[in-house]
């Protein structure tokens, strides 16, 4: 199974209109263009998901204008997309189809391809206490790694073909809650990644 993008060659900068955050504020937060072949023959459904492999670990350094996080902290994952039983007749996922622009507290009910499901992304727990932004983010919302960061942050599309037509998963779910629900239900996975930053010290 293979997967790319006509949003953005593998490995190479995402356009900011798929971002959330440019570097004066808010970004086109669209969806990328994303397709897939080679799929398996017994494929029943698919599951995608997009993780920010280099989020910062220490809260108290993102946005500070004093100080540069620097490459070697230590990193985790953030998850930007969660989509569950996209229909085993998907190919692709058009540009902007399942966000176009920033809402604040979250989409309440993004679009998405029909009979798909569309779980919380990590915005959710980021913008959790902040008066303007809190809410339940689903479906899609794009790359705005820290200004301040020295490492160039990298964003999997990761694609699993399924045996199974719909995932076992609780209403209100997130990526771990796939990952496990899919765990001895996947026949393929392709990943497609690009990369992005607001540091313009920051090259690549």
């Amino acid at each position: 199974m293979q997967i790319a993008s006509a949003s953005f060659e593998h490995r190479a900068r995402i356009p900011a209109e798929f971002a959330m955050g440019v570097p004066d504020g808010f970004g086109g937060n669209r969806n990328p263009e994303l397709h897939w072949d080679d799929v398996p023959a017994e494929t029943r459904s698919f599951a995608l998901l997009c993780i920010d492999t280099d989020a910062p670990t220490d809260p108290a350094t993102v946005g500070r204008a004093d100080l540069q996080i620097p490459i070697e902290q230590p990193r985790a994952e953030f998850v930007h997309w969660v989509l569950a039983d996209i229909p085993v007749d998907v190919r692709a996922i058009a540009a902007g189809s399942c966000s176009d622009g920033v809402t604040a507290h979250g989409k309440r009910d993004p679009r998405g391809p029909a009979g798909a499901r569309q779980g919380l992304n990590d915005y959710t727990g980021w913008f959790a206490g902040n008066a303007d932004m809190q809410g339940d983010y689903l479906g899609y919302d794009g790359p705005y790694p820290p200004s301040n960061d020295l490492r160039l942050h990298r964003y999997f599309f990761r694609l699993f073909a399924l045996d199974v037509e719909r995932l076992d998963l609780p209403e209100r779910f997130g990526a771990i809650d796939v990952l496990r629900a899919m765990h001895g239900h996947v026949l393929a996975e392709a990943a497609v990644h690009g990369t992005y930053s607001l540091n313009p010290a920051v090259a690549g």
